[in-house]
Formats: structure tokens, C-alpha cells, sequence
């Protein structure tokens, strides 16, 4: 059973900095893409970034550009965003996504991932 498990959510004020993980468990998995959303109440679902498992090329929504960075680390199978100069608006909850099979031109969509973490609060003030 594939389970996603994110941490390193929290409070922080304007214009500081948050690193968020996600460690997957799951012997045979290997994801092919990963992702990182978020949900701001009353709001649906956004992507924030991407990530090809193998070879890294990334992807950013235009609100995060320049200032998040999406990483992995393979051995320890484990995504990250570290997210700086934070904003109020980057205010929401932050979920990690994986996908085996994934294609390329669905990779922003959240229909398109299988798997799931509980979600990390992210909360900036200003």
C-alpha cells in the first residue's frame, strides 16, 4: 500500500521562508511524476509545482515562479518545497501527490495523481 506523508507545515511571516517534505512508504512504488497543491478555503485545489521522478525537470504555477523549488531525493524517496518569500495569499493547506503513470500534459492536473498525502497547514502572516 502506497502512503504519502507530509511535514513541515506551520506558521511564518511575510517574506520568510517554510520547507515542506513528503516521504513516500511503499516497497514497489516509484513514481513516475510528483506534485505539490494546495486549498485555501473556499477555494478548489491549485497545483504548485511538479517534478519528473527520473531526471527532475520541474514545473511551477506562475504564482510560486521564482520564489518555491520543488526537489527530490531519491534514495530516501522523499519530495520537498521549499518555499520562500512567502506571501498571506500562500496561505492554504499543502498536499503531495504521486502518480506512476502519469502523462506529461496531465502532470498539472490533480485528477490526474493516484496517491495522496493528509495535507500540511501553511499559514503566513503578514
Amino acid at each position: 500500500q502506497v502512503q504519502l506523508v507530509e511535514s513541515g507545515g506551520g506558521l511564518a511571516q511575510a517574506g520568510g521562508s517554510l520547507r515542506l517534505s513528503c516521504t513516500i512508504s511503499g516497497r514497489t512504488f516509484r513514481p513516475r511524476a510528483m506534485g505539490w497543491f494546495r486549498q485555501a478555503p473556499g477555494h478548489d485545489r491549485e497545483f504548485v509545482a511538479n517534478i519528473r521522478w527520473n531526471g527532475g525537470h520541474t514545473g511551477y504555477a506562475e504564482s510560486v515562479r521564482g520564489r518555491f523549488t520543488i526537489s527530490r531525493d531519491s534514495a530516501k524517496t522523499t519530495l520537498y518545497l521549499q518555499m520562500d518569500s512567502l506571501k498571506p495569499e500562500d496561505t492554504a493547506v499543502y498536499y503531495c501527490a504521486a502518480d506512476s503513470s502519469i502523462i506529461t500534459s496531465e502532470m498539472r492536473n490533480p485528477d490526474a495523481y493516484d496517491y495522496w498525502g493528509q495535507g500540511t497547514q501553511v499559514t503566513v502572516s503578514s
